[in-house]
C-alpha cells in the first residue's frame, strides 16, 4: 500500500508538476511583457543598422564604380609641373624664368594670412573643418538654386576644385562630378589643408595668361605674390569667380566691386576686423598695365628653339646660361626704338633689328624688331631681305685674293654686262678711282666690273667660307647683293675681318645645367681653320677702314678706335643696312618694312649707323682702343687701271653721301670674258691666296 500509495503520490505529484510549470510559465511571460517593447525597438535598431549598412555598401560600391571609371595611368599622383627654366644673362642675372623653376612658386609659408584666408572666406568657409565635400554647402547651394530656378551658386569645395583641375576635364556631367567627389575625398586623405591650398594657388587660372598665384601677381602689380596687399589680395581672390569678368585690367569697376565683396566675406569669417577691410577699402589696389616687353623675349625665344638640338631630355629644372650683356641689350632695345619713333615716320620706316657679337661669334644684345609685344617675329634670325651693297666685302675679298688690292684703279662710269646695266647713286660717276675708294663710295659701276672679272662662283664661295648660308644666286648680280640672308649670318660673315680671319657661328648659349649643378651641354670652340690671310685681311680692312672714315659711313664714327664696315641699301630703299666692327665687337643694324615696302630713301649710312654708334660707345665704354687684324702694308702698289667690260661714256662728279644698290633695268647672265689688260696680279697676294686655297682643300 505505502509501496502503491508511494506511486500514487509520485504520479499526483507527476500530474501536478506540470501544472506548477505552467504557472512558472505564466509568470515567467507576465514578466517578459516588457521585453516585448525592447524587442520592437531592438528591430527598429537592427532595421536602422541594416538600411545604414547596405547604404554603406552601396556607397562603397558606388565609390569604387567611380574610382574605377577615373583613367588609373598615374591617378595616385599629382600632375607633375613641367620642369621650370631659368635663362641667365652673362653676369648671372635672369633674363627670364619659365614654368615651375622652384616648384610650387608660391610657398604657404611665405605668404601674408589674409592671401589664402581671402580664398578660404569666399570660395569654402568650412574649408578648415570639411573631409573634401560639404554637405551643409551642398544643401544650400542645392536650395538657392532651386528657390531662383537656375544654378547661381555652385557647391564645390576648394578641394573639389582642386582634383578638377588637376585630374579631370571641365565636362559638365553628374559622373564628372562624382569623380570630382571621389577624388576631393582622396585628397584629403592623401594631403594636409595647407598643401592643398598651395597646390590650387599655385594651379588656378588668374586670368590675363597667369596660371597661379605669383605669376598673377606679377602680371596685375608687378610685384611677388608675398608682397601684396590685403585689398589686392582680395582682388585676387575675387577674379576667381570668373577670370575674364573679373580681369582688373579689363574690367576695373567690377574687380573692385567683387573685391569688396570678398573682404566682407573675410570680416563675416573673423579672418579680418571691420576696421582693417574699411583700411583696405580706403587702399585701392592699382594694377600696372603694361603693353611693353622687353627684347630679351627675342633671345629667349630663339634660345628655347635651339634648346632641344643641344638637351634632348630633362627631367629637372635648367639653367640656361647666356652670353647676353643686360646692359648693352638695353641699350640697343632703346636706341632702336628712340631712332625709329623719331624719325621713322618721316622716312617711311617702321621696323628695325639689331645684334652685337663678340669675335667668337658670342651675341652680346639681340633686339629682334621695335615692340616684341606687338610681333614676336624676330627680324635678326628669321627675316631675309637683300643685303644690298652689304654684301660687297665678300666680293673685294674675292678680288683681293685673285690680286688686286686697295690701290688698284678702276674707271667708274656707266657699265653693261649682257642685259644688266647697273647704276650709281644719283646717276653719277667719278672716272678713275682705287677699290679703296669704289668701296667707300659703294660705286656700283666698278663693283659690276669686279665681279665680270673674278666670276660669281668665287664670290659665293667666298661668302660660305666666313659664313652665309642662305642660298645664293651665281649671277652678276650677286655683286649688289640681290640674294636674300637674315642679319644673324650677315653680321656673323663679317667677323673674321675683326677676329684675324676665322669664320664663327653665333651664339648665345654658353651652358645648360640643372638646379643641382649637373652640366647638359657646355659650348666648345668650333675649330674653324683660317679662312683669310693676314695680308688679304689687311688690304680688306684698309678698305672698310675707309667706308667709315670718309665714306658712306661716316656717321658710325666715335672715339679713337679703328671702326671699319660697310652700308648697304637694296632696290627702291627697301632695306638699309649698316654691319661695322672693330678689334673687339661686331654690331648690325637693318631699317626697313615688314611687308618690303619702300622707305622714303633711308639708306645703310642714315638710321643704321646712328644706331651702330649708339649701341657701340657703351660697348667700348670700358675698353682700350686697339688696331683691326691683318698685314698694314696690304695693298700698297698697283696702280694700274683695271678694265672695263662694254664701258659707257666717263667723267667727273661728285662723291654721292651713300650709293644705292641695285637701280637695275635687268639682270643678265655672266659672259665670263675678261680684259686682255687685266691688271697683272701680285705675287705675294697670289701666293697668300695658293696658301689659302690649298689649306681650304685640305680642311
Amino acid at each position: 500500500m505505502g509501496l502503491f500509495r508511494s506511486k500514487k503520490r509520485r504520479g499526483r505529484k507527476d500530474r501536478i508538476e506540470p501544472r506548477l510549470f505552467s504557472g512558472r510559465e505564466r509568470r515567467d511571460e507576465s514578466a517578459r511583457k516588457p521585453k516585448r517593447r525592447r524587442t520592437l525597438f531592438g528591430s527598429l535598431f537592427r532595421f536602422a543598422f541594416t538600411v545604414a549598412l547596405w547604404g554603406a555598401f552601396g556607397l562603397a560600391g558606388l565609390f569604387g564604380y567611380i574610382w574605377f571609371s577615373l583613367n588609373q595611368n598615374g591617378l595616385l599622383q599629382i600632375p607633375a609641373r613641367e620642369p621650370g627654366i631659368m635663362v641667365l644673362a652673362s653676369d648671372g642675372t635672369a633674363l627670364a624664368e619659365q614654368g615651375a623653376f622652384f616648384g610650387d612658386e608660391a610657398r604657404l609659408r611665405d605668404l601674408p594670412d589674409y592671401v589664402p584666408n581671402a580664398l578660404i572666406a569666399i570660395e569654402d568657409r568650412r574649408f578648415r573643418s570639411h573631409f573634401g565635400v560639404d554637405p551643409i554647402g551642398l544643401m544650400r547651394a542645392v536650395y538657392t538654386n532651386y528657390r531662383s530656378g537656375r544654378v547661381v551658386q555652385g557647391g564645390s569645395t576648394l578641394t573639389q576644385q582642386l582634383a578638377k583641375n588637376l585630374f579631370l576635364n571641365p565636362e559638365r556631367t553628374i559622373q564628372r562630378k562624382l569623380q570630382e567627389v571621389v577624388l576631393a575625398v582622396w585628397l584629403e586623405t592623401r594631403f594636409t589643408k595647407d598643401e592643398i591650398l598651395q597646390l590650387y594657388l599655385n594651379r588656378v587660372y588668374y586670368g590675363s595668361g597667369a596660371t597661379g598665384i605669383e605669376k598673377a601677381a606679377q602680371a596685375y602689380y608687378k610685384k611677388s605674390a608675398s608682397d601684396l596687399t590685403l585689398m589686392e589680395a582680395a582682388t585676387m581672390a575675387g577674379v576667381l569667380k570668373a577670370p575674364t569678368n573679373y580681369n582688373p585690367l579689363a574690367h576695373p569697376e567690377d574687380s573692385a566691386q567683387r573685391a569688396r565683396l570678398v573682404l566682407q566675406s573675410m570680416v563675416d569669417a573673423g579672418f579680418v576686423t571691420d576696421q582693417e577691410a574699411r583700411d583696405a577699402i580706403d587702399q585701392p589696389a592699382t594694377v600696372k598695365a603694361s603693353d611693353y616687353v622687353p627684347a630679351t623675349q627675342y633671345i629667349v625665344d630663339w634660345v628655347n628653339e635651339q634648346l632641344p638640338e643641344l638637351v634632348k631630355t630633362y627631367d629637372q629644372s635648367i639653367i640656361i646660361e647666356t652670353t647676353i650683356d643686360p646692359e648693352l641689350q638695353a641699350t640697343a632695345e632703346k636706341s632702336l626704338r628712340k631712332r625709329l619713333n623719331e624719325e621713322g615716320s618721316k622716312v617711311k620706316a617702321t621696323q628695325g633689328a639689331l645684334v652685337v657679337m663678340d669675335g667668337l661669334g658670342a651675341i652680346k644684345a639681340m633686339v629682334g624688331g621695335k615692340s616684341y609685344k606687338r610681333s614676336q617675329f624676330n627680324r635678326v634670325t628669321k627675316a631675309k631681305r637683300q643685303p644690298g651693297s652689304a654684301f660687297k666685302p665678300f666680293l673685294y675679298l674675292a678680288a683681293v685674293e685673285q690680286g688686286y688690292g686697295p690701290d688698284s684703279v678702276e674707271v667708274d662710269e656707266p657699265v653693261k654686262i649682257g642685259n644688266w646695266e647697273p647704276e650709281n647713286y644719283k646717276h653719277k660717276y667719278l672716272g678713275q678711282v682705287t677699290l679703296e675708294k669704289a668701296l667707300a663710295l659703294s660705286l656700283n659701276t666698278v663693283a659690276a666690273k669686279l665681279i665680270s672679272y673674278i666670276g660669281p662662283q668665287s664670290v659665293v664661295a667666298t661668302a660660305r667660307r666666313l659664313g652665309i648660308t642662305s642660298e645664293l644666286g651665281a649671277d652678276v648680280s650677286i655683286a649688289l647683293g640681290t640674294s636674300e640672308v637674315t642679319l644673324l649670318e650677315l653680321t656673323g660673315a663679317f667677323a673674321p675681318f675683326a677676329n684675324n680671319g676665322y669664320p664663327v657661328m653665333p651664339y648665345a648659349i654658353r651652358r645648360v645645367v640643372t638646379r643641382d649643378g649637373q652640366v647638359l651641354y657646355e659650348r666648345k670652340g668650333e675649330g674653324y681653320a683660317q679662312a683669310i690671310t693676314d695680308f688679304d685681311l689687311g688690304a680688306m680692312n684698309r678698305m672698310m677702314r675707309a667706308v667709315v672714315s670718309y665714306g658712306t659711313g661716316k656717321k658710325a664714327q666715335f672715339g679713337n678706335f679703328e671702326i671699319a664696315g660697310k652700308t648697304g641699301t637694296s632696290q627702291d630703299y627697301r632695306d638699309a643696312w649698316f654691319i661695322g666692327y672693330t678689334a673687339d665687337l661686331i654690331a648690325g643694324v637693318w631699317i626697313g618694312n615688314d611687308d618690303n615696302s619702300p622707305t622714303a630713301k633711308v639708306t645703310g649710312g642714315s638710321i643704321p649707323a646712328e644706331v651702330w654708334k649708339d649701341v657701340m660707345v657703351l660697348a667700348h665704354r670700358d675698353l682700350t682702343p686697339r688696331p683691326l687684324p691683318g698685314n698694314e702694308d696690304a695693298g700698297a702698289a698697283d696702280l694700274t687701271t683695271i678694265s672695263q667690260v662694254e664701258p659707257g661714256a666717263g667723267g667727273d662728279a661728285t662723291a654721292p653721301d651713300d650709293a644705292s644698290d641695285g637701280f637695275f633695268n635687268g639682270i643678265g647672265s655672266l659672259f665670263g670674258q675678261k680684259s686682255k689688260n687685266e691688271a697683272p696680279r701680285n705675287r705675294k697676294r697670289q701666293t697668300a691666296f695658293e696658301r689659302l686655297q690649298h689649306s681650304r682643300d685640305n680642311r
